[in-house]
């Protein structure tokens, strides 16, 4: 394929809420329905990736096509041929490349990760993995392997795009021809697809911290499985404050700007039209209303769209894309085991 690649991906065993859906699922449709037919856009499932961290192996299945599904419900465009959706398991190069480029990579790189430290202080000892450690490394065969100039990111996955450009200009020096395209630096990686990356939905109950699924309690996060009612009620108990006036102010009322946030998100709008419906107004009800209707409506329509998802047409892009990437992915493995001598 001669068009130049746009890579990216989403880690498939989380359940998704409403932060993930605006913040990385949305802009990713978005991006393939933009760019598919001038690019080539592989959207991948980083199914290996999945469980550097300790998981439920049972539902990891289900979750990978579960998340292809949700893909597809937010309109992903999967009748363009040049939009592909495969599984990194599906392909075997990753694994194969990952083991020969961990001999040119070095302890104190991976030591040095940021994400890394982050991960691996959550854990307890025995629970920090070999892959959370080597994970830069698979991310860079991610995108390695089919001369991916385009792989959007944010700021926290920085290093991880500077370690992809030195791990293949290492390569292409060391056995002197080029083996891999680099991708291109971060700087540019934000200047093709925005600074922005995606939103920060705050939590609902402790808006001071983004939407995550670490809260277990799970009142102050919106899954896009969650009954729309449930969703609705939710919305109701978010925490605001004592303020007693609606303003758009991220450092003194938090909570209030996360719900007009989400409004505009929800009825696509933008932020300052909302900001000028609700500003000043002095009931929080009335906008925690408007909020969870919103909230009920968008989930009512999204898992309409989702159960609606023709399953045998997603199977028939998996079975279709994961060919084509294998010969893609095959040829790059090829020139490299070639170059350092095991072909």
């Amino acid at each position: 394929m001669t068009k130049k690649v746009i890579l990216t991906g989403i880690r498939a065993n989380n359940q998704l809420h409403i932060g993930n859906y605006f913040g990385a699922l949305l802009p990713i449709v978005d991006m393939a329905k933009q760019h598919g037919g001038e690019y080539q856009v592989n959207l991948f499932m980083p199914d290996l990736h999945s469980f550097t961290t300790p998981i439920d192996h049972s539902q990891l299945k289900e979750q990978i096509l579960s998340s292809i599904r949700t893909f597809v419900a937010a309109g992903l465009p999967i009748d363009n041929p040049d939009v592909h959706i495969y599984r990194q398991s599906y392909v075997p190069a990753h694994s194969e490349l990952t083991v020969i480029l961990n001999c040119f990579t070095g302890m104190g790189e991976m030591e040095r990760m940021t994400q890394y430290k982050d991960k691996s202080s959550q854990l307890s000892g025995d629970r920090v993995s070999v892959g959370l450690f080597d994970y830069p490394v698979l991310m860079a065969c991610d995108v390695l392997l089919y001369g991916s100039e385009y792989v959007p990111v944010g700021d926290d996955q920085s290093q991880h795009i500077e370690f992809m450009r030195d791990i293949a200009e290492r390569m292409n020096t060391k056995f002197n021809q080029e083996l891999f395209k680099l991708p291109l630096e971060v700087k540019k990686q934000h200047e093709f697809f925005g600074k922005d990356q995606g939103l920060r939905i705050k939590d609902l109950i402790d808006p001071s911290k983004k939407m995550s699924k670490s809260d277990e309690s799970e009142r102050g996060i919106i899954f896009l499985t969650d009954e729309p009612a449930v969703a609705a009620k939710k919305i109701m108990g978010a925490t605001t404050d004592s303020v007693g006036e609606i303003n758009l102010d991220y450092a003194k009322q938090p909570g209030i700007s996360n719900l007009l946030q989400i409004l505009a998100l929800f009825t696509a709008k933008s932020l300052d039209d909302v900001v000028i419906e609700y500003q000043e107004q002095t009931s929080y009800g009335d906008l925690k209303k408007a909020v969870a209707e919103a909230t009920e409506a968008f989930l009512t329509q999204f898992q309409t769209n989702y159960d609606q998802v023709d399953m045998n047409a997603v199977e028939a892009k998996l079975t279709a894309s994961e060919a084509q990437m294998n010969e893609i992915a095959n040829k790059t493995l090829h020139k490299v085991q070639k170059a350092i001598g095991l072909r």
